[in-house]
């Protein structure tokens, strides 16, 4: 580290991306503290591990050690708004105050970057990415967009390993602090339309992405992504494209069936066929997940068997896909979606499993922004539930938007049965209804009640 730091501070250390990066320092010998709004589960599972949080924005919190300036670094998630106290202590006080998104360049670029960006389903792809590469002799670190069930955590630490996954957010650009040997965008649809002033801006930012890839590197694509833009990436490109029964691809799945709830297929690559692999997830969003991980793995070392055995030991990401309860009267699955894409997607995989059953969704639209430029978009996906509860829009960075709120969604939405209903009587309505299939959805506090859901359902 620059300087000779010894102290870490986060501020936003709750965060999934910062809270990888913390357990990072942290099992590097820095000292790390930190700042979050709320103490959640990511932020007791730091505690646990000696890492110091506090949770209320007032200078004296701040630890003592960490008010030398010559000795703290600080690490800012874009979530932190610019009134904060102990930011603008920081900023005032001449710490040096860097970005989550430049610190894991800092990681990643001088190693094997494989770096995993896309608008949809990159969480997935990462953990999955990491699932096989850890089968294989030469292993991997990876920072993670979730908790991976197969390591029970967002990060996996291996120092003398050459490879790093790393999930290549775009919000705020974030992705372009990355030079990794391994990209590859799952897809391209509008969304942080608050950071990005129109859908050609994204466009152009994942170009950019694509070509900050090393020379001679490789840069993988769902084959959604249009002609046009893949006409934009640089000369010097090993380019790939992956897709769902299409031959044309350089990596594609075939022959998809079903058995039991699960999915077999195979996957055919660039001088080889990987047959029968059995796969816990079904749907078509999650089989292009499973193949966009074993194309980046395979392009980096990984065997045939590798990639069977990393895909059917993989037991996926906590709030993707995640099955809370299955038993006799009731399965619960929860999703982060919260892009009427991901939406569109997750429902339909649930319909495909379980084609005969009434599906309840209970949705929390997050950002009032998101919710004002998507809310037909939202209206459309969210009718394939058969029976909908609409939470209000949780905020997080935004003020309230005059005129913008759940009903906007709610009043467009064609299920035969919708409620809308504030989050303090979602439990007392679940019990009401006792579906037999209950999703939830979306990306802000829903995660909070997770857990009251499956005892409910577990009764």
């Amino acid at each position: 580290m620059e300087n000779n730091y010894s102290n870490i501070f986060f501020l936003g250390i709750g965060g999934i991306g910062m809270s990888a990066l913390a357990q990072y320092f942290h099992s590097s010998g820095y000292k790390v503290a930190g700042y979050d709004r709320v103490q959640s589960e990511i932020c007791v599972r730091l505690e646990n591990q000696g890492i110091a949080i506090h949770y209320e924005d007032d200078i004296k919190n701040i630890p003592a050690d960490f008010l030398n300036t010559a000795k703290t670094l600080v690490i800012l998630t874009p979530a932190i708004p610019s009134e904060h106290s102990e930011l603008n202590y920081f900023i005032n006080n001449g710490f040096q105050i860097t970005k989550r998104s430049e610190i894991l360049g800092m990681i990643s670029n001088p190693k094997k970057g494989l770096a995993i960006a896309g608008t949809h389903g990159k969480t997935s792809v990462s953990g999955i990415c990491a699932n096989i590469m850890s089968q294989t002799k030469n292993s991997c670190s990876a920072f993670l967009g979730g908790i991976a069930k197969n390591f029970n955590s967002n990060l996996v630490l291996n120092t003398e390993s050459e490879y790093v996954v790393v999930e290549a957010d775009e919000f705020d650009r974030s992705f372009h602090r990355l030079t990794p040997s391994t990209a590859l965008i799952t897809c391209i649809e509008a969304d942080h339309l608050d950071i990005y002033k129109d859908f050609e801006s994204l466009k152009e930012a994942f170009v950019i992405f694509g070509n900050k890839v090393k020379n001679d590197g490789n840069l993988i694509l769902n084959k959604s992504i249009g002609q046009e833009i893949k006409k934009s990436f640089k000369k010097e490109l090993n380019i790939f494209t992956y897709g769902l029964n299409d031959s044309s691809c350089d990596f594609y799945i075939g022959n998809v069936s079903y058995e039991n709830e699960s999915c077999v297929f195979d996957i055919n690559y660039p001088g080889g066929k990987i047959e029968s692999i059995k796969y816990r997830l079904g749907g078509n969003h999650n089989l292009e997940n499973a193949l966009a991980g074993a194309s980046v793995s395979l392009l980096n070392g990984a065997g045939s068997e590798d990639v069977r055995k990393g895909l059917e030991s993989f037991r996926g990401i906590v709030r993707r896909f995640d099955y809370r309860v299955k038993n006799s009267d009731h399965t619960y699955i929860d999703d982060y979606a919260h892009h009427p894409g991901e939406i569109t997607a997750f429902l339909s995989a649930v319909r495909l499993l379980y084609p005969d059953r009434k599906i309840t969704g209970v949705f929390q639209p997050h950002l009032f922004s998101r919710t004002a430029d998507f809310y037909q978009g939202f209206a459309e996906s969210l009718s394939l539930c058969d029976e909908l509860i609409l939470l209000p829009v949780y905020p997080a960075r935004e003020k309230p938007v005059p005129g913008v709120s759940s009903k906007m969604i709610f009043d467009l939405v064609s299920s035969p049965e919708k409620h809308l209903c504030d989050k303090d009587e979602l439990l007392n309505m679940i019990e009401k209804l006792n579906p037999g299939l209950l999703v939830t959805m979306g990306a802000g506090d829903i995660d909070l009640f997770i857990n009251p859901i499956e005892k409910l359902l577990n009764k």
